[in-house]
């Protein structure tokens, strides 16, 4: 184990390298843990295609789902940023295919987020609003809202997310994302607070960045239930 600059280290595990944050507390909130392996005495055959394991027949596992597999069935190895490896890593058909889809939220859909949109806020109930520039931390943990005044969300205690729409696009293709209203409890308080954001001037932008938000939304949710 190595300690790096920006508060992060070297990890080696059965599964690779990862790179992970110094403390733990600080995980980002999409991330993943690595899952217990099924333990060797209790797979004698491909999970996948029911091969019998021997000498020559080598069972490997699968680092997102921890099942035994054989060289045929788990042979691909594909980027898992959730899990914060440094390398791909040999994982099942089924996992490499949700693997690749991360991938693609990683390269794109999070450079999005950190990039930032401008909104119309409003805070509660209140009859007043305020124009601010609100994008992911470099952390991912929280979302800072930027304009006359600051104030920031902690993703973990955002309790639900609604992406508002303004109906179809010209066309009649599918609908532009206008908006978002969240439900998060402020740091100290058990009291839900509700912010509703609405797209301001550079709207292609801003609907990205609630598209982006989306999907961010569906792996914040997984990482929870995991």
């Amino acid at each position: 184990m190595s300690s790096v600059p920006d508060g992060k280290k070297l990890v080696r595990s059965p599964s690779g390298l990862r790179m992970v944050p110094e403390n733990g507390a600080f995980n980002s909130p999409f991330s993943m843990d690595e899952p217990q392996w099924v333990p060797d005495k209790e797979c004698p055959r491909c999970m996948q295609c029911d091969t019998k394991f021997d000498f020559i027949r080598r069972k490997h596992h699968c680092r997102r789902c921890g099942r035994c597999f054989c060289d045929k069935c788990c042979s691909k190895k594909v980027a898992l940023p959730r899990m914060c490896f440094v390398d791909p890593v040999r994982q099942c058909p089924e996992c490499s295919l949700v693997s690749q889809k991360e991938v693609e939220f990683y390269d794109k859909q999070l450079k999005v987020l950190l990039g930032g949109g401008t909104f119309v806020v409003t805070l509660g109930t209140s009859d007043k609003s305020e124009t601010m520039t609100c994008r992911l931390s470099n952390n991912h943990r929280y979302l800072f809202l930027d304009g006359e005044s600051h104030f920031e969300v902690e993703l973990s205690r955002i309790s639900s997310m609604q992406i508002l729409t303004d109906g179809t696009s010209p066309g009649g293709g599918t609908s532009r994302a206008s908006g978002m209203l969240l439900h998060y409890k402020p740091m100290g308080s058990q009291d839900a607070q509700q912010l509703q954001m609405e797209v301001a001037e550079d709207k292609k932008v801003a609907s990205l960045w609630l598209a982006a938000m989306h999907k961010a939304a569906k792996l914040l949710h997984e990482a929870r239930d995991q």
